[in-house]
């Protein structure tokens, strides 16, 4: 049985493939097209899919949508009339595109897909799920559990912005759900736009730059704009947003209520105030969702908990949760937002439509370590090389592994593409950029001279999986870095007193840990732990560098630069390497040296991001 399921329409569309229960494939289109959160149908994303699996779309089965457009329509209608005559130039800008495209997705999607196959059978093939019935099932299907509470929480799918479901072997059965407008994901996106950060992207600064603040804000948020229940439900006060039918996320009242406007860009001054304010909505949201698992462990004698959702990529509250200790047990799909939902269509479509019997592996998830997306082989990835004029020497393995874990204990940046793409957000030793955690230095030169993107940006460690307890203050394995931890006590450096009365990005440049470039200022970090079975050279690629350092702990950042999608194809890669700082470039047996590249081949990102 071969079921395709298709995000799409929205942001971060998505492809994935699973035969006979499987996952045998999923990517994000954005990797492709290289256009970053690419919202259109994802053509090469489907293709990849087929591809991998060595089938077309006429030996699909079933092809499974992750939402329903119908059903949002109806959303959009009856928010614009219950606000009506407000709205009405958001009204008049949506409308044309409900009755061009959206509103007739079905008919579009079967104009599309039969470009793959002319004679799909549209009628009995094409299945369509609910938004939060896609991203529940991404969580549950995959996970190790045979039974779990199921959470999901974003900014919107149709009608739900918050739901809860339980899953037992095949079935998940929607239990209630919060309906917009009130929705933590929003609620949080209208303080990333408040703070000058783009919706649907920017969500992840405002989690950086919260423990540089003092969440001194959080009870005005709680009198004024959202009233919490003990049970973690929540009702929003809308007369300080504007998301519902205007232009933009907060309005006047909003702003005058925190003393001053907007920040209306992001290349604009960060001040205290921001970061307080990042620092109260993140508490907020952190009460938010603590109050409603501990009330659902109190609810239901289930001690396994899956997250999915935009909001379930928040690891500093995933970090709590763990902590809290109400759930024995805590898996998050690595591709919690949309993407997820095109892998969670095509498992509700198998297991709970068809009712295809479901079987877990105690301790091991289905997800491959994520990654799902394509690889090259050496003969490719050569050629590929060549005709960019690529200037590269090639190993055995055991070699390229002893040649990098050598240059990064010499402090060199390198860019790292093995194997499989991840599949969601997070980069997770596939398509990496890497680097010694132990340098004091190392977090400003990546984020200055290779990120090129703003300085207060924390970087995540990747971990030895048998090592995180000698370094990470957490008892279970993180292999998807969706859980934020401290710093076990031995590894960090006290701080002076004058340097504890520093306030903002003045915290910035003080080492915090043995490893300051993964330290965040409140001694924090975001781990990934790294694991043998899943991903081999690159644990094997720690294993040598702890040999060389004694540090089973290095730099772990997604292989792009700011604005651009993670690389996806060697070309990508090398396009990377030569538009940044980075000292080196390893691509299966290929190993780049800067100094030996073509000057004429350089690229300049840097002054496309005017940083100093």
């Amino acid at each position: 049985m071969r079921i395709l399921g298709i995000s799409a329409f929205y942001h971060d569309s998505a492809a994935a493939l699973i035969v006979d229960g499987h996952i045998v494939a999923a990517a994000q289109e954005e990797r492709f097209s290289r256009k970053k959160h690419d919202e259109g149908f994802p053509v090469q994303a489907i293709s990849y899919c087929l591809e991998e699996a060595g089938i077309s779309l006429a030996d699909v089965d079933y092809v499974a949508f992750y939402d329903k457009p119908f059903l949002k329509f109806e959303r959009l209608l009856e928010t614009y009339l219950a606000f009506a005559p407000k709205g009405f130039r958001s009204f008049q800008k949506a409308l044309p595109i409900w009755l061009k495209e959206k509103l007739f997705q079905k008919d579009m999607l079967r104009k599309l897909l039969k470009r793959y196959d002319e004679n799909f059978d549209w009628q009995n093939k094409l299945l369509f799920g609910e938004h939060h019935q896609s991203h529940a099932a991404s969580a549950y299907y995959p996970s190790p559990f045979d039974e779990a509470v199921v959470l999901t929480m974003d900014g919107v799918g149709e009608w739900a912005t918050t739901s809860l479901a339980i899953g037992r072997g095949n079935k998940l059965e929607m239990i209630r759900e919060i309906h917009f407008p009130h929705s933590l994901g929003l609620l949080y996106s209208a303080f990333t736009y408040y703070t000058g950060f783009k919706v649907n992207s920017g969500e992840y600064k405002v989690m950086g730059l919260a423990p540089y603040g003092s969440p001194k804000y959080a009870d005005i948020i709680k009198k004024y704009i959202i009233d919490i229940k003990d049970d973690g439900s929540f009702r929003m006060d809308m007369s300080y947003f504007d998301y519902c039918t205007g232009l933009t996320m907060t309005n006047n009242k909003f702003a005058s209520l925190f003393g001053r406007p907007a920040r209306t860009k992001e290349d604009d001054e960060l001040e205290q105030f921001h970061m307080d304010i990042a620092a109260s909505v993140q508490a907020v949201t952190e009460e938010i969702v603590l109050k409603l698992t501990r009330s659902l462990a109190n609810e239901f004698d289930i001690k396994n908990l899956c997250l999915a959702g935009g909001v379930a990529l928040n690891c500093v509250a995933n970090g709590k949760i763990v902590k809290d200790g109400s759930f024995k047990n805590i898996w998050v799909q690595p591709a919690s937002g949309d993407a997820g939902g095109a892998l969670g269509a095509a498992q509700t479509a198998y297991f709970h439509h068809l009712g295809m019997p479901r079987t877990t592996q105690a301790g091991n998830d289905a997800m491959q370590g994520s990654y799902l997306g394509p690889s090259f082989d050496q003969n490719d990835i050569e050629e590929r090389l060549k005709k960019v004029g690529a200037k590269f020497e090639t190993f055995d393995i055991t070699e390229v592994i002893q040649k990098t874990a050598d240059a990064l204990s010499n402090e060199r940046a390198i860019g790292w593409m093995q194997g499989r793409m991840e599949f969601g957000p997070r980069a997770l030793g596939g398509r990496s950029i890497i680097a010694d955690p132990r340098s004091a230095r190392m977090q400003k030169t990546l984020n200055l001279k290779v990120k090129y993107r703003e300085s207060f940006r924390p970087f995540a460690p990747s971990v030895l999986a048998e090592d995180v307890s000698d370094w990470f203050d957490i008892d279970c394995t993180s292999p998807y870095m969706l859980f934020v931890a401290d710093i076990v006590t031995k590894r960090q450096r006290q701080m002076s007193d004058d340097e504890r009365s520093l306030f903002g990005i003045e915290k910035l440049n003080i080492p915090r840990s043995d490893i300051p470039a993964v330290t965040h200022v409140d001694y924090s970090a975001r781990i990934q732990t790294v694991h043998a079975q899943t991903n081999s050279s690159y644990h094997a690629l720690i294993s040598e560098f702890k040999k060389i350092t004694e540090c089973s702990v290095l730099v772990n950042t997604s292989f792009n630069v700011r604005g651009e999608p993670i690389v996806c194809t060697p070309e990508d890669a090398f396009r990377c390497f030569m538009g940044t700082e980075l000292d080196n470039l390893v691509i299966g047996n290929c190993f780049l040296r800067k100094e030996d590249q073509d000057e004429n081949l350089k690229l300049d990102y840097k002054s496309a991001f005017e940083l100093d």
